[in-house]
């Protein structure tokens, strides 16, 4: 992945914007709900790259697509469907 302008990465862990549908997973015996591009990228991010090296390359693209998704919310369908990708491949949902 290319690098990113920090401000951005701010944007987007703070952005507010409703995805298309809220997740519902359950990780380590807890529940949780994503509902916004920040959330679901607050979540992808916090785990590490080792727990992700199996989907690299989902994780990737639904990193971009949450990315471009705090910018132009006409692309949170995008997004959505990358994060669906990359959880239903990792058996979160």
């Amino acid at each position: 992945m290319s690098p990113v302008d920090p401000a951005l990465l701010k944007d987007v862990f703070t952005s507010e914007t409703p995805l298309r549908t809220t997740f519902r997973i359950r990780v380590n015996g807890q529940s949780v709900s994503i509902g916004t591009v920040g959330q679901a990228y607050r979540f992808i991010t916090s785990l590490s790259a080792i727990e992700w090296m199996e989907f690299r390359a989902l994780h990737d693209d639904a990193l971009l697509s949450l990315q471009r998704a705090a910018d132009n919310a006409m692309l949170t369908v995008q997004a959505t469907n990358a994060l669906r990708t990359l959880f239903v491949r990792a058996k979160l949902l």
